[in-house]
């Protein structure tokens, strides 16, 4: 991705506090040699040293996860964003833009093939996704539960470089940021809202 160096969110706490407040991603990988996505939830697990890992399942008819051990995978979040409106800015010599976050993940697939290990991995799923549904998980019949690991193919995904980019009107005045934050505030647009949410704890506004 490229990410100048004035909208680099180089911080790695603040990137995966990003990837686990926005974990529906698109993971884009090769098959049969071209281009291929799938958007997925990643349960996003910060290890004890720090690293990032990375927990999904493909629906089994799905052709991405049958290359997807023996190359490296970009997994992008990429929410929220923003149209900035020139008319926001004090001088009348800008252009549109538009404000928004995104971090890329290169990642190493490595496959869940034991069923129990599958099982666990879906509840470690569900534990970040809506723990409360576990009371209701265990009450499933095993004959359901062992139908539903063989539709799926589970991955645990290494995390291998990071990437983030944060461009929120670095490049304007105070003056030019207060404005685009104050009216994003305003909108109807719930991602707009999010994105003056984030400019205000940059700037402290």
């Amino acid at each position: 991705m490229y990410v100048p160096a004035h909208f680099a969110l180089g911080e790695h706490a603040a990137i995966a506090a990003f990837m686990k407040r926005f974990n529906f991603a698109a993971i884009v990988s090769q098959v049969e040699g071209l281009p291929f996505a799938t958007h997925l939830p990643f349960a996003v697990e910060t290890e004890a040293d720090g690293r990032i890992g990375l927990l999904a399942h493909f629906a089994r008819k799905n052709p991405q996860w049958n290359e997807l051990a023996s190359q490296t995978a970009l997994v992008i979040f990429s929410e929220p964003h923003a149209y900035v409106s020139p008319s926001l800015y004090e001088k009348e010599q800008n252009v549109p833009t538009w404000n928004y976050i995104a971090v890329h993940a290169y990642v190493r697939a490595i496959p869940v093939e034991d069923e129990a290990e599958a099982l666990a991995l879906l509840e470690r799923q569900m534990q970040h996704f809506e723990a409360a549904y576990l009371e209701q998980w265990a009450r499933l019949s095993d004959d359901y539960k062992h139908a539903l690991v063989k539709g799926i193919a589970a991955f645990r995904f290494s995390v291998e470089k990071l990437e983030g980019k944060h461009k929120l009107s670095q490049n304007k005045s105070s003056r030019d940021r207060a404005n685009v934050a104050g009216h994003l505030q305003q909108s109807e647009d719930g991602a707009a809202r999010q994105i003056a949410e984030y400019m205000k704890t940059l700037y402290d506004l």
